[in-house]
């Protein structure tokens, strides 16, 4: 489980520097907070950061099943990859959010690696 925890760790990373993009974005354009209207620009990272909050449970619950049933390293790799997915995401989408396509594909198949390997997992016990 320790690689687990790592990747746990990471994918909370991930979303705490999407929350720090948003919050960067929020002074750049200067949108005072509690405000959500302002230019495209804090748009696309408020976006990011509330669509990557959305996620965190798609990932992390599967990511915890698939390391008690399955193990530690096929867990971690779906963690990781993931996190991988998620920066191409928010990258791709602070540019042009029709870039954003590649990141979103490749962690909704990490997830479902994630509880594809849980079932496996499961199916063997």
């Amino acid at each position: 489980m320790l690689l687990t925890a790592w990747a746990t760790l990471a994918v909370l990373g991930v979303y705490f520097w999407t929350w720090g993009m948003a919050a960067r974005a929020r002074i750049t354009h200067r949108v005072p907070a509690p405000s959500m209207e302002g230019p495209e620009g804090f748009l696309r990272a408020h976006r990011v950061q509330m669509n990557t909050l959305e996620m965190l449970p798609l990932v992390l619950v599967p990511l915890w099943l698939c390391a008690v049933f399955t193990g530690d390293l096929w867990a971690a790799a779906g963690g990781l990859v993931w996190c991988v997915a998620r920066i191409m995401y928010a990258l791709g989408y602070y540019r042009d959010p029709a870039k954003r396509e590649k990141g979103f594909i490749l962690g909704m198949l990490a997830c479902a690696m994630l509880i594809g390997a849980t079932i496996c997992g499961l199916l063997v016990q």
